[in-house]
C-alpha cells in the first residue's frame, strides 16, 4: 500500500473517534468494545497488518519531522488502569527514531512538584522541534484524580482563596489557554484517552494477579480505585467536554480491544504529521557546490 493510501485510510480509521468541539460529547455514545469493521477474531491478521503498515509510515513522517525541525507534537495519553497506554505507546512507536522521540511518565506529584504550580512539571517536558514527545498521563491528572481525591487538592499548599467551587472551571480554562498557547507556537497537541470498560479492566486485573509474569504490573490501589468508578467516568466526560479544542483534539479511543485500540492511535498519530506538509529540506545552489567539492575531495583520497 502506498504511503498515500495509508494516510487516507488512517483519516477514515481515526475520524470517527475524533472530538473537537467537545460541547455535546457524551461519553456513553462510544462503545469500549467497538472495533468498526474489525471483527474481533476474523479480522486479528488484517488488524494486525494496519498497524504493521501504518507504523512504518509513521517511521517515515517522523524521519521528515525531525529533518524538517520545525513543528513539534505533543501526544498525551490518559486511561483508567490496565486501559493499554503503555502498550499502545509501545507498539505504535516502534518504528521511530529514538532521536526524536522522548516518553515522560507522570506519576503522583514530588515534593518538589508540590511547590510549583501544577502544569510546571510537565511544561519541562514539552518536546523540542521537529521531536515527538508523549505524556504517559499529564496534567489532566489535576482535573481527574484529584477531583475524584480532594485529598490531594489539599496537599497542593494552594491559598484557601483559591479553592473554592470555580476550582475545577478555572483549571479547564487555564489548560484550554495552554494548548491554544501550544498551538500557536507551532506544538500540535494531540489527545487520547483510552476507554475500556469495567468488565475488561477486571478482567485483565485477574489476569495479572493469576500470571506471575504479570504480578508485578498490580497494585491493590488499582483494585480499590474501581470504587471510584463513576465518579472518573464523569471527571473524564466533563474533561473532554471542557478541554476538545479543534486545535487539541480528543481521540476517545475503545479500549477493550488491544489491537484495534493500537491500530486507531496509529491511524491518529499519522494523520496528524500528514497534516503538516512535511518535507526534507532543500538545499540551496552555495551547499549543493559545497557537497560537489566535498565529493570531489573524497573521491581523490
Amino acid at each position: 500500500m502506498k504511503t498515500k493510501e495509508i494516510i487516507n485510510r488512517a483519516r477514515e480509521l481515526a475520524k470517527p473517534f475524533r472530538v473537537s468541539k467537545g460541547k455535546d460529547f457524551r461519553l456513553k455514545d462510544v462503545d469500549p468494545d467497538d472495533t468498526l469493521e474489525f471483527t474481533k477474531e476474523a479480522d486479528k491478521p488484517r488488524a494486525k497488518e494496519a498497524l504493521i503498515t501504518g507504523v512504518a509510515a509513521l517511521a517515515e513522517l517522523q524521519d521528515k519531522l525531525y529533518a524538517q525541525d520545525k513543528w513539534a507534537v505533543l501526544l498525551i495519553f490518559q486511561a483508567m488502569d490496565a486501559a493499554g497506554k503503555d502498550g499502545a505507546i509501545k507498539h505504535v512507536m516502534s518504528g521511530v527514531n529514538p532521536q526524536g522521540c522522548e516518553v515522560y511518565s507522570f506519576k503522583s506529584p514530588s515534593s518538589e512538584d508540590l511547590d510549583h504550580d501544577y502544569l510546571w512539571r510537565c511544561m519541562k517536558c514539552l518536546p523540542n522541534r521537529g521531536h515527538i514527545g508523549i505524556f504517559n498521563r499529564s496534567y489532566y491528572e489535576e482535573v481527574l484524580v484529584v477531583r475524584v481525591h480532594p485529598e490531594f487538592l489539599a496537599k497542593q499548599k494552594l491559598p484557601p482563596k483559591l479553592v473554592g467551587k470555580q476550582i475545577w472551571e478555572d483549571r479547564f480554562e487555564d489548560i484550554r489557554n495552554f494548548e491554544q498557547y501550544l498551538a500557536r507556537n507551532g506544538v500540535v497537541v494531540r489527545k487520547f484517552f483510552l476507554h475500556v470498560s469495567k468488565k475488561e479492566q477486571k478482567r485483565r486485573f485477574l489476569d495479572r494477579i493469576d500470571d506471575p509474569l504479570k504480578n508485578w504490573k498490580f497494585s491493590s490501589n488499582d483494585a480499590a480505585e474501581r470504587d471510584f468508578w463513576d465518579d472518573y467516568m464523569e471527571a473524564y466526560e466533563e474533561m473532554i467536554q471542557e478541554t476538545a479544542t479543534k486545535h487539541a483534539p480528543w481521540y476517545v479511543v475503545p479500549a477493550d480491544n488491544k489491537r484495534f485500540t493500537r491500530v486507531v492511535v496509529a491511524s491518529a498519530v499519522i494523520e496528524t504529521l500528514a497534516s503538516l506538509d512535511l518535507a526534507y529540506p532543500q538545499v540551496d545552489d552555495s551547499k549543493l557546490k559545497e557537497l560537489s567539492a566535498a565529493k570531489k575531495k573524497l573521491l581523490s583520497n
